[in-house]
């Protein structure tokens, strides 16, 4: 047995002490102890402490032999410098893929399913532990609903929850989204106050730039929108913007937006928050549960099927984003949402030099720094095919490299060492699908958030929560299924990534 204080990560200082923390938590697979404690994410990926962290799970007697699969390191197999791939040639690296490809799924049940019984009748079934399946179900349970049920296939943080840039802005050009995301940060703020867990919000700001002359169109109506509304956006010329990053290159935009009371969250923390806190009070989340059917029966939704059994459920919930339109086909509705891949990518730690998470409108590049120096960020690809693919390829890093060594020349040096993706999950106008569901009573939808879901949870939760309680709220007409159908589409253009 390895000592209690025994180091078994060096780059992230994981302790045995830790992983016995996650363990406690219900992390108790390699791949979740990885999210919950750091290890493997450093420099090294894993190449000096997975075989630790394999031999304790086997030290211990309640976790299954055969929950001990090794996480999969992250494409680069070692730390490269940003030049290295931004000097590439396209012939190279064109659709290119990584060689790490996902571990195939089991068959059958996960070892770490809960062996506990479910309940033969919830009040609410909410499918997918992402932020706002959780998020919803702690606000259900502030609201007294005690027989609340949450389905995630996989481990807290698996999905697109776990996997985005945890950059939070109320730049938007709606007033709505605004709103939401203006409330939903406010909240972020207290976020430790409220639910136990700090979730390390930095307001360093959000300085969108143009490149050209119709998106510095945009970004001023979007800066007039939002001083009706109460927001400190403002159109800055490049000398201000330089002043605020003095390492952008100038020369590459005419102008920018900036408001410096956006900022960013550490995603993790934000989910475990909301499932302790609904855990607390007498909600389910049911972690490795696999939904396989919905029983509609009269024109409603009757219960749902799970790989351990089924629970009939007086309303059910969707919330598992990009998978959405699968679980929607179970009940015989159609939805409009398609995936798309997006890839991140993390840095070597630096010293800190950049306080706001800088967006070039145009290209998709974004980035910040996090409070460990690292710099994320990622970049979207107007080639890339719809699908559920959370693979990595050569050619977003070499396409990001050469955008950020192009507009912050001084991270061509900078070593790039793990890369991930997750999907964005679009709709035809860019706007969520939330609300009831024609043709199927009691079938509610809470997806189509393109990304961007993540900064609007907690508004949207405590809102949806209220309306299924019997408040009235034009949103949940105004976001409908049924707009497609009507044509009456409500497009959002502040998207990025």
């Amino acid at each position: 047995m390895i000592a209690d204080k025994a180091i078994v990560c060096a780059c992230e200082d994981v302790t045995v002490a830790d992983l016995d923390e996650a363990v406690a938590r219900g992390f108790g697979d390699i791949e979740s102890m990885k999210r919950y404690t750091g290890l493997g994410t450093g420099p090294c990926q894993g190449k000096s402490c997975l075989a630790s962290a394999v031999r304790y799970c086997a030290d211990r007697a309640d976790l299954p032999p055969e929950a001990r699969v090794p996480f999969r390191a992250r494409p680069p197999l070692s730390p490269t410098t940003i030049s290295a791939f931004a000097g590439l040639p396209e012939s190279i690296v064109r659709h290119r893929e990584s060689p790490l490809q996902p571990q195939a799924a089991r068959p059958g049940p996960h070892p770490l399913q809960p062996r506990e019984p479910l309940p033969a009748h919830a009040s609410v079934v909410i499918i997918g532990g992402g932020i706002m399946g959780l998020a919803l179900a702690w606000n259900l349970a502030s609201r007294g609903e005690r027989n609340v049920i949450v389905f995630e296939r996989g481990y807290l943080c698996e999905g697109a929850s776990g996997r985005n840039g945890g950059g939070v802005r109320a730049q938007w050009s709606t007033p709505t989204l605004v709103e939401l995301a203006k409330e939903s940060i406010d909240f972020m703020a207290r976020f430790a106050q409220e639910l136990g867990i700090n979730v390390w919000l930095r307001r360093g700001g959000y300085l969108f730039l143009a490149e050209d002359e119709p998106t510095l169109r945009r970004l001023e109506a979007g800066a007039q929108l939002h001083k009706k509304l109460g927001l400190a956006t403002r159109i800055i010329d490049v000398g201000e913007a330089c002043g605020i990053v003095p390492e952008l290159d100038g020369k590459g935009f005419i102008a920018a937006s900036w408001n410096p009371e956006d900022g960013v969250v550490f995603p993790w923390p934000f989910l475990w928050g909301y499932a302790d806190g609904a855990r607390k009070l007498g909600a389910r989340i049911e972690t490795f549960t696999r939904v396989t059917g919905l029983d509609v029966e009269g024109g409603a939704v009757r219960a749902v099927e799970t790989d351990r059994g089924k629970v009939r459920a007086d309303r059910v919930v969707l919330a598992c984003g990009a998978w959405s339109p699968s679980l929607a086909s179970m009940a015989g509705v159609t939805l409009p949402n398609v995936p798309y891949r997006h890839e991140i990518v993390s840095s070597e730690p630096l010293k800190p030099f950049l306080g706001p998470l800088v967006s070039m409108l145009g290209s998709g590049l974004y980035f910040s720094q996090s409070m460990r120096g690292e710099i994320v960020g990622g970049m979207g690809d107007p080639e890339e095919p719809p699908g559920l693919n959370q693979t990595s390829s050569l050619r977003f890093l070499a396409r990001y490299s050469r955008a950020l060594s192009t507009l912050v020349p001084r991270t061509s040096a900078v070593k790039l060492l793990r890369q991930w993706a997750g999907c964005y999950d679009l709709t035809p106008d860019h706007s969520p699908i939330i609300g009831e569901t024609p043709g199927v009573s009691g079938l509610l939808q809470m997806s189509g958030f393109v990304g961007h879901g993540f900064m609007m949870a907690p508004a949207v939760a405590r809102r949806m929560a209220e309306w299924m309680g019997g408040a009235k709220d034009e949103i949940f007409e105004r976001f409908n299924l049924s707009r497609f159908a009507e044509g009456r589409l409500e497009k959002e253009t502040f998207i990025i990534g």
